[in-house]
């Protein structure tokens, strides 16, 4: 019973998290609620669109870089990548349906940021 409840209530502070995200100002998208299908189906979609933004500031912040830098975010890039990936397997491994949102959820959620640290390092430089 209390396994039920402490599920239960991380899959309603999940959907909290994405209603909330979506909720952003630069994002005219609508919250992900739904069956288990629908909320990961909409992260995913979230996800793709942030994924474009990373990929279109990755190769802007490294010609912005100093020389001296370049390789370095090369190195940091790949190390992210690697970060995320293994953490988001960390949620995607738990048990029940909610592991898949929560997986879903992390993979929207470090795209988004880091998407917007590199649009900022663009920015800096």
């Amino acid at each position: 019973m209390r396994k039920h409840i402490v599920i239960v209530a991380t899959a309603a502070l999940v959907g909290a998290a994405v209603c909330a995200s979506a909720a952003e100002p630069d994002e005219a998208e609508k919250g992900c609620d739904g069956s288990t299908y629908d909320m990961v189906e909409c992260l995913k979609g979230k996800t793709d669109a942030w994924d474009k933004r990373l990929n279109a500031a990755y190769p802007k912040a490294l010609a912005a870089a100093q020389p001296k830098q370049r390789e370095q975010l090369r190195k940091a890039q790949r190390a992210w990548v690697a970060y995320r990936d293994a953490n988001c397997l960390y949620w995607a491994l738990g048990e029940g349906t909610i592991a898949r949102i929560q997986a879903s959820d992390c993979m929207y959620r470090m795209t988004k940021e880091r998407a917007e640290e590199l649009e900022g390092a663009v920015e800096q430089n």
